[in-house]
């Protein structure tokens, strides 16, 4: 049975931007390839950490929530601690009512997300310029 988790974690702050998406690309095709349904993802981007975690001060934070089997928890846990690009990570089952809150927030499942239509709104009419004939433009000399 799959149950809903989320999952942030926070990578170290001298990766380039390629080997930041190259180290969330790999949790996130971890994530697939057990079977795992990927619900939403969020990357927070740089931040300032709390407190220092080894010598750093900044992280790059990522966000994912997913469903998965409690298995495979263990799994993932174990590639975060043995990955040296990840200083810090979190992991926690949701409940229902973490689930309505995150389906609030974050919207539907992918799946279930309506493209939406955007309307073609006429073309605003040019506005008529205020001329006032009774104004006087009295020039000073020096």
């Amino acid at each position: 049975m799959l149950k809903q988790y989320e999952t942030v974690f926070i990578l170290t702050p001298v990766l380039s931007e390629v080997q930041m998406k190259e180290a969330v690309a790999k949790f996130r095709d971890m994530i697939v390839a057990g079977e795992g349904e990927i619900v939403y993802e969020q990357d927070w981007g740089l931040k300032k950490l709390a407190y220092p975690i080894q010598k750093k001060t900044t992280g790059f934070y990522h966000l994912i929530g997913f469903k998965a089997t409690p298995e495979f928890i263990a799994k993932l846990e174990l590639q975060y601690r043995r990955d040296e690009r990840v200083i810090r990570y979190l992991t926690f089952a949701m409940d229902k009512h973490a689930i309505a809150y995150a389906e609030k927030k974050h919207g539907p499942a992918k799946e279930d997300v309506p493209v939406p239509v955007k309307e073609q709104k006429p073309a605003p009419k040019p506005k008529k310029p205020v001329v006032d004939e009774d104004v006087e433009i009295i020039e000073e000399e020096d």
